[in-house]
């Protein structure tokens, strides 16, 4: 019968690293994707209208499908526009924590 180690029977296991962060950076990275999210839903429906009511069929007096189209075509800008900067936050944010994790 082979012979056993106690030793390596009894020895604790090692406790896992802790890879979550901190937790004000996970704070932060949910208020960035909430006020991105609000602004993701606002402001695209609200340009659309604004648009197409004072813009495009008041000031240009273009007619009602018209105005539609062109009020679309705006409110996709608009979404690519938050895309664009949501990106760019999370990329910068994402970077600056990287760095601070390295110095350390």
């Amino acid at each position: 019968m082979d012979r056993f180690d106690k030793t390596s029977l009894n020895a604790a296991p090692a406790s896992a690293p802790d890879f979550r962060g901190n937790d004000g950076s996970l704070v932060s990275a949910l208020k960035t994707l909430l006020f991105f999210t609000i602004l993701m839903v606002t402001l695209p429906i609200g340009l659309y209208f604004a648009s197409k009511s004072y813009f495009f069929e008041a000031t240009l007096g273009l007619s009602n499908n018209d105005s539609y189209f062109y009020a679309a075509i705006v409110a996709v800008v608009a979404v690519h526009m938050v895309l664009a900067m949501f990106v760019y936050v999370a990329w910068n944010e994402g970077s600056s924590q990287w760095r601070e994790g390295k110095q350390d």
